[in-house]
């Protein structure tokens, strides 16, 4: 099976896709000015809402526990990190010689570089399941067929 003709070929097209945009998002917005941040922003946003509608409709509807167990994870990681930023990160990065407004720039940079963190780990992750999954496949296609390992 070619990768072209694989179930991961529409997963690997929308995660390169969502790459180029994150990538050409930040460098526009690092040269642009607050109009232009506040623009893209408010389209991230939107995409990032919608995304999260279609995901929560697909786990609503789908039969396969193991799908709700792991979008419910998924969910649950989104809300415990955004209350996170919201409550705790400004406040636990606080020193005496910074400004709350200080304070609240540097824990949304700090979890910036963490989600990007998480996003390359998360990468490493389907990588690794991917392969686990394709090599299990093989497994099976030649237990079938009575064939050798090789």
């Amino acid at each position: 099976m070619k990768i072209d003709d694989s179930i991961f070929a529409v997963k690997l097209y929308e995660m390169a896709e969502q790459y180029g945009k994150l990538q050409c998002r930040i460098r526009v917005c690092e040269q642009g000015d607050s109009e232009k941040i506040r623009s893209e922003l408010k389209k991230a946003e939107e995409e990032f809402e919608e995304n999260t509608l279609l995901l929560e409709e697909k786990a609503g509807s789908c039969r396969s526990p193991a799908v709700k167990k792991l979008s419910k994870a998924q969910f649950d990681y989104r809300q415990k990190a955004q209350e996170l930023i919201e409550r705790q990160l400004a406040h636990d990065i606080h020193s005496e010689d910074s400004r709350p407004e200080e304070d609240e720039c540097e824990a949304e940079f700090l979890y910036a570089e963490y989600a990007m963190d998480f996003a390359t780990l998360t990468m490493q992750q389907a990588l690794i399941s991917a392969l686990t999954a394709l090599e299990n496949q093989k497994e099976a296609e030649r237990a079938k067929t009575g064939e050798t390992p090789g």
